[in-house]
């Protein structure tokens, strides 16, 4: 067959294969260990609840569980000397290895993704195994993450390892055909929640080297993906439902996304957090709370004011019963990448369908998520039917995503600039709340999201401006320090960033892949 007649019998045979041919994985260590999983956890032995979930038994799950029972009421016994008699711990590798007062930063990163690199072909204990090599965060998190990936290969392109972005995208697909989505990261403790959608901006990315075939090779996944979010929609047929799962129905009848987690338990890997924050409001249903805490997570702006409902703190958080507007606008871009891969096959009907559901979703993001008392894109709470109240850069997504007209994005351009423009980069939030993702920190990937978006509509003194000083205080704490780490400080001089529930990490993967993508503007400026 001539390269350039596509196989469509090829492409429905993928898309059935990618339906639903699940494979249910190994326990989640909560379940497969029972009591000995929460001892461990309440009882904070390791000072961040990750490291138990990630250790690697070295009996089976039904064997431990019967040896702590058997032993743990002994007169001598010692939990942590349990542990260590029957787990394997991986060390975690941090970036210390790297440091050379000498290195330019640029040389720095590229010397960190050989650092960060994984393979595992393997299940081991809650490690899921992935075909192809891989690009870990850093620090504690030494898995494949969803969202993070993106950020990373950016900067993976620009030292041209097309390579190692496309094994991990198809990483990402082999988990859409073991699991039927994308989890948070390859870990049997994730399997029930994801994370922003930007598997169609990796897709994207990847066309840029290999051209537009790429869309209908991955077609299938871009499909699978749409699936898992709009799942439900029979559901929401039906009067007494508004919401199922990560859709929502709004008042005019339009379907809208939020996060959301198939679980109502506290999450594995802050077990002892989670107990903790429940325990802050003893009125409240637990089962509700650690589904909110869950959805949060899944947003990756674990946490934010923008998740809870006064200024009482995370106790008050209620993330499943807001539409986040940056989701919504992935989603709109989801949708857009299929429509366009549609078109490349020659399938005008289906480009349609596509099209028609993206234009839907960029007409409710406007009517639902546009605050003209704010004069900016909030988040909407839809069991309140009002916006919320708290501004911060998830406001810019509908620029990324090219849904706001003109005034609208001069008006983010204003705030921008006014508001959450500081010395060393983007405030993530107005609130100082002690939260990670507030206040005074500053994110690269966020940064990554105001700067295109503000390029889009021709703001390109801003965004240059924005570039400039987050890049200043990447290299004014790499000089000082020789690291680079998850968040920043952006005010006071700027600094390394602080909150979470887990000291701050280097690595660290999107900081890197951001980085590197802005420095590699400079060497290659676009037309």
């Amino acid at each position: 067959m001539p390269k350039n007649i596509i196989d469509k019998d090829k492409i429905k045979s993928a898309l059935v294969s990618t339906a639903g041919q699940l494979v249910r994985a190994h326990s989640s260590p909560d379940e497969a260990l029972g009591e000995l999983f929460i001892d461990v956890q309440k009882r904070n032995i390791y000072g961040d609840g990750k490291v138990f979930v990630d250790l690697v038994p070295k009996l089976r799950p039904k064997q431990l569980r019967q040896a702590y029972l058997s032993e743990k009421n002994k007169p001598d016994f010692d939990l942590q000397s349990f542990i260590s008699n029957n787990f394997t711990e991986k060390k975690i590798h941090q970036a210390e290895p790297y440091i050379n007062g000498g290195r330019g930063i640029e040389e720095h990163i590229v010397a960190l993704w050989h650092h960060l690199e994984r393979r595992n072909r393997l299940d081991r204990g809650s490690l899921l195994a992935l075909p192809y090599k891989y690009i870990v965060p850093g620090g504690r998190f030494n898995e494949q993450f969803y969202w993070d990936s993106y950020f990373i290969m950016l900067g993976l392109a620009a030292n041209d390892d097309w390579d190692m972005i496309e094994g991990m995208i198809k990483n990402f697909a082999y988990m859409m055909r073991r699991f039927g989505h994308i989890p948070t990261a390859n870990r049997t403790y994730f399997l029930s929640r994801s994370q922003p959608p930007f598997f169609s901006h990796m897709i994207r990315l990847l066309s840029r080297h290999k051209g537009k075939t790429v869309l209908i090779e991955y077609l299938p996944y871009l499909l699978t993906e749409y699936r898992f979010w709009m799942r439900g929609q029979s559901k929401l047929g039906k009067s007494e439902y508004q919401s199922y799962a990560r859709l929502v129905q709004v008042s005019d009848g339009s379907l809208l996304n939020r996060y959301y987690d198939n679980k109502l338990t506290p999450r594995p890997e802050s077990l002892r957090e989670d107990t903790d924050t429940a325990g802050l409001d003893t009125a409240r249903d637990p089962e509700r709370l650690y589904l909110h805490l869950r959805a949060a997570a899944e947003s990756g702006w674990d946490f934010s004011t923008r998740w809870f409902n006064s200024a009482s703190g995370i106790a008050s958080i209620h993330t499943a019963d807001i539409i986040p507007i940056d989701l919504n606008c992935l989603l709109y871009q989801l949708e857009m990448t299929i429509a366009e891969a549609y078109q490349v096959l020659h399938q005008p009907i289906l480009f349609n369908r596509f099209k028609k559901l993206a234009d839907r979703r960029a007409r409710a993001i406007n009517k639902y998520c546009w605050s003209p008392v704010k004069n900016f894109f909030v988040d909407y709470n839809f069991h309140k039917q009002v916006p919320t109240d708290c501004l911060s850069l998830a406001g810019v997504f509908p620029l990324y995503a090219k849904i706001a007209d003109a005034k609208q994005a001069a008006a983010v351009a204003h705030m921008i600039e006014k508001s959450f423009l500081k010395e060393g980069g983007l405030m993530t939030t107005l609130t100082e709340s002690g939260q990670q993702w507030d206040g005074s920190n500053g994110w690269a990937p966020l940064h990554w999201i105001v700067i295109e978006g503000l390029r889009n509509y021709g703001y390109h003194s801003l965004a240059d401006e924005i570039k400039r000083r987050w890049i200043a205080t990447n290299k004014k704490i790499y000089n000082e320090q020789h690291r680079l780490v998850e968040k920043y400080k952006v005010t006071n001089g700027g600094g390394v960033g602080s909150g979470g529930e887990y000291p701050l990490q280097d690595g660290f993967g999107w900081t890197n892949g951001v980085l590197a993508a802005l420095l590699n503007e400079d060497h290659h400026p676009k037309l």
